[in-house]
């Protein structure tokens, strides 16, 4: 049977990026959906598949002998060379607009009348043939491609992001065309953006995380699995307003619009006069998310403990927390009570036997574990927060280290925001974290921060670990013995 399979595929993107497909086989006749975020490397999935991308390591066998792929810049590309034959608003009276037709669009490679009014027909495009291609509508073109593609019998299919830019209507039109297309025979691969893209008529499933395939298989038996399902259920949550706060006593008190959270004038920070800080002067203002990166040993954690107030060189520096300078008679309470923050140390400290509603509920609290009665408010809160990470009662009432390290990460982000703190700081949150479980805390992260008055603070190694919301980076650079810092607006 015709078919073609990669075994620990490694195929290289860049001189710092590959794509890993440890395991995929494809079969004559069926039909696969890839699903994966931007940049998850769906796009190079696709060529690799069609063989426009060699293999570096591994095993890659294919039986396919015409596999095609179509893609939105082709499309593009096709488009706007339609357009540079001649600008028709620029054409004399007596002058011919030589932009093709659909027929002689469809026809580029393979000549066939009769197969051409076929496929036309088989898309209900029959009546665009003699029509410009660039006067087209966005579908128009899409399915005058797709009978392009269809005109030379290709064995295989490929089609990277076939949806995207359609409206409703026309998105079940298409779909309505593959399941057709599927049902003749045709092996048909989609690489889509959402879950919520995957036609009925699918039946085979894999999951792109980081240039990793993550998860292949039967689509019910993958759409059901925890982590996966976990990931297509954040889709849905554009536009989820977030669980309230307990009342207005444990909701942490709102800044007034002008008040920047942070302000550091020339830190300083040293042991034996060895400077750890060296004349930083940062301000976080109202609004601005912050991505914090730099190497080990730079001084990351140190600016941190400045921020959260445990530091005890906080009082020797000009710095002013929540519109309160340090020094002036507030407690560390003060500090804290505007703070979430999740670390992987307090990850690793998170070693009691609780249940995961039990670890959200303990945010209420600011403690690890439960030792206080929890009101029948909270616990209804606590339920909102659970289905807000696409989890059930029953998975709330099951060990919180039951849980994949990745969700245990979610549940730890949910516990930091339940009282809507104005600062959230998540310090290394995907450490340690597989592709999928990254690709999950950084959609999460970016839907609560989106939906709250929370800003944000995420500190990594790495500029590419940064979650969507960021606006702003600022960066520890080796200098000799010490550091500069470079500070960036990335809108």
């Amino acid at each position: 049977m015709t078919s073609l399979h990669i075994s620990q595929g490694t195929f290289h993107l860049s001189a710092t990026r590959t794509l890993s497909l440890p395991a995929l086989t494809l079969a004559a006749g069926e039909s696969w959906a890839f699903v994966g975020a931007n940049g998850s490397g769906k796009s190079s999935l696709a060529r690799a598949l069609s063989g426009e991308l060699s293999i570096a390591r591994g095993e890659y066998l294919n039986s396919f002998a015409r596999p095609t792929r179509l893609s939105l810049e082709q499309l593009q590309k096709l488009v706007s060379e339609e357009w540079q034959r001649n600008n028709t608003d620029l054409l004399s009276a007596d002058e011919d607009d030589t932009g093709r037709t659909s027929a002689e669009i469809i026809q580029e490679t393979v000549r066939d009348a009769s197969r051409c009014q076929h496929l036309a027909g088989l898309f209900g495009i029959t009546h665009l043939l003699d029509r410009r291609f660039k006067y087209l509508s966005t579908g128009e073109t899409r399915k005058t491609l797709l009978c392009q593609a269809l005109m030379a019998g290709p064995d295989l299919l490929i089609l990277d992001e076939p949806f995207d830019g359609l409206d409703v209507a026309s998105r079940a039109n298409l779909a309505e065309v593959l399941a057709a297309l599927h049902r003749h025979g045709h092996t048909l691969v989609l690489v889509l953006n959402r879950f919520d893209d995957i036609p009925d008529f699918v039946d085979k499933v894999g999951v792109l995380a980081e240039c990793t395939l993550t998860h292949v298989g039967a689509r019910q038996e993958i759409l059901s699995q925890a982590l996966v399902s976990q990931l297509a259920h954040s889709e849905q949550l554009e536009g989820m307003a977030l669980p309230e706060a307990d009342g207005v006593d444990s909701r942490a008190p709102r800044l007034a619009d002008n008040i920047s959270p942070i302000v550091l004038r020339d830190g300083v920070v040293s042991y034996s006069d060895k400077p750890i800080l060296n004349h930083l002067s940062w301000e976080v203002k109202p609004g601005q998310h912050w991505q914090i990166i730099g190497p080990n040993g730079a001084g990351k954690s140190t600016l941190l403990s400045l921020v959260t107030g445990d530091h005890s060189q906080g009082y020797s520096n000009d710095l002013t927390l929540f519109g309160r300078r340090r020094g002036s008679g507030e407690t560390i309470w003060d500090i804290k009570q505007h703070i979430g923050y999740v670390s992987s140390s307090l990850h690793l400290e998170y070693r009691v036997s609780s249940s995961v509603r039990n670890v959200i509920l303990s945010g209420y609290f600011d403690s690890i574990g439960i030792y206080q009665a929890v009101s029948d408010r909270q616990q209804q809160l606590a339920g909102q927060w659970l289905h807000l990470l696409g989890m059930s009662p029953a998975a709330g009432d099951a060990p919180f280290h039951g849980l994949s390290w990745g969700q245990q990460r979610l549940v730890l982000i949910a516990r930091a925001l339940v009282k809507h703190p104005a600062l959230l700081i998540l310090d290394e949150p995907l450490q340690g974290l597989d592709p999928i479980n990254r690709q999950l805390v950084r959609r999460f992260i970016d839907v609560l921060i989106g939906e709250g008055d929370t800003q944000l603070l995420f500190v990594s190694h790495h500029a590419e670990d940064a979650p969507r919301c960021i606006t702003h980076r600022l960066t520890f650079v080796p200098d000799g013995d010490s550091y500069r810092y470079e500070q960036t607006s990335l809108i």
